[in-house]
């Protein structure tokens, strides 16, 4: 066993909402099995499954046995805590797909190939359910637990109290068949303990209780839950106006990933260091006093984001997100801007005015004429020639001196983009075809 308490690493770093009594005790005693339910309606992670991915990683560290558990029959059929609509069925393919994709991303934070007893473990509960039939269901499982218990938790008392459009029969058996899974895995892997959101304690208390009941009172069983993590201003922590943040970086970049985490508030990013990094409490608490004493120099967003970008991507992609951020806000040179691929490079500008033009008149073609005719970057020649001699006009980073200077093919990025900056801020894009 670690010499880290498992609890007490939690409760410091705020990741505790609720642990039922004798969790605690159950966890000193001896080596123990855990798991986390993780929807598969997506091939990869957003970081909102962070927290419990983070969770399972501690429970390795601190010496336990990990089990992650891909709903794939529950995420046929849609969990109703937090929701007021039903959702979308998968197929099998789709499911196996994305299992297969959420078991790559898995792998970076947790130990699953390793000869260790707390080596993790994926399952994925459609493979015990696909064979159970409806009958057999109702008649071991069912009547284990009464109505008027399932009616009393708050995700289904929400759809019953006007919440969304009331709930189907199959989301109301959501809870029977999460219960069931916990009791599989307690009976197939000696699993004890169930981790989830707070959103989950109601799902996770049903599983705890069908096992007391079909097991006897001496079966003991365990849920511990963590806060559902919002921003400092209550709203939805890892939404951004295009959507959820992905691990994925084909659905979000390396860089778009590290600027979320640069830009949360000082607040939240106090929050998110505990929770979202493996640094120590010491290591912790030193950068918040720092950032603390100098709150402009974003000291605690720039490690935070080091730390997660790394972490889920790895350094050297970290590294050029940290090269593209300077090209836009800091001092880049010209060589970083060339360095940057093409992707990256639209990310970086995305949403800069972008002009198009033909490359065939791109041969020795005067600044002035690209930036005052061909594109709008300034409404004349005469108001181009003027900021350019006051040193005010960049092309590619570089200062233009000239206003005749030639422009050809061989000052395009990546074969394709000029990037044109009017003062300090105004950045213009033009892409030649």
């Amino acid at each position: 066993m670690s010499e880290k308490n498992f609890i007490e690493e939690l409760e410091w770093r705020g990741m505790i909402h609720t642990i039922m009594p004798g969790a605690k005790e159950q966890l000193e005693k001896e080596m123990t099995t855990a798991y986390v339910g993780i929807d598969p309606t997506a091939d990869s992670l957003h970081i909102g499954h962070l927290v419990s991915v983070m969770i399972l990683k501690h429970f390795q560290m601190c010496g336990h046995r990990p089990i992650a558990l891909i709903g794939g029959a529950t995420g046929m059929i849609g969990d109703p805590s937090g929701k007021s609509q039903e959702r979308n069925l998968l197929d099998e393919t789709t499911l196996r797909h994305n299992q297969e994709a959420i078991k790559n991303q898995l792998a970076k934070l947790l130990d699953f190939e390793s000869d260790a007893p707390n080596a993790a473990v994926l399952v994925n509960n459609y493979d015990w359910m696909k064979d159970f039939s409806f009958l057999e269901f109702i008649r071991n499982i069912g009547k284990c637990i009464t109505v008027n218990y399932m009616m009393a938790k708050d995700s289904v008392k929400k759809r019953f109290n006007g919440e969304g459009d009331g709930m189907s029969f199959t989301e109301f058996t959501y809870q029977l068949l999460q219960g069931y899974d916990f009791l599989h895995l307690y009976k197939t892997m000696n699993c004890k303990v169930q981790l989830g959101g707070a959103d989950q304690w109601g799902n996770i208390t049903t599983g705890t209780e069908l096992i007391r009941r079909k097991l006897g009172s001496e079966a003991e069983a365990f849920a511990i839950t963590c806060p559902l993590i919002t921003k400092a201003d209550g709203t939805k922590f890892g939404k951004t106006e295009s959507g959820n943040v992905w691990l994925e970086p084909r659905y979000t970049s390396p860089y778009k990933f590290y600027q979320f985490w640069l830009n949360v508030s000082d607040d939240d990013a106090k929050r998110y260091i505990k929770i979202f990094t493996l640094l120590d409490r010491e290591t912790i608490e030193s950068l918040i006093k720092e950032h603390d004493e100098a709150p402009h120099l974003r000291i605690l967003q720039k490690r935070l984001a080091q730390e997660v970008t790394t972490m889920i991507h790895s350094k050297e992609e970290y590294e050029k997100a940290v090269e593209a951020s300077q090209i836009l806000f800091g001092g880049a040179t010209s060589e970083a801007l060339h360095k940057l691929d093409e992707q990256t490079l639209l990310q970086v500008f995305e949403g800069v005015p972008q002009f198009t033009i033909s490359r065939a008149d791109l041969q020795d073609m005067p600044f002035i004429n690209l930036a005052a005719e061909a594109t709008k970057v300034f409404p004349s020649k005469g108001e181009c020639r003027k900021m350019v001699l006051a040193g005010g006009v960049s092309m590619n980073k570089e200062k233009v001196a000239d206003p005749q200077q030639a422009v050809t093919e061989a000052d395009l990025i990546a074969g394709k983009y000029l990037l044109l900056q009017r003062g300090k801020k105004n950045y213009y894009l033009v892409i030649a075809e």
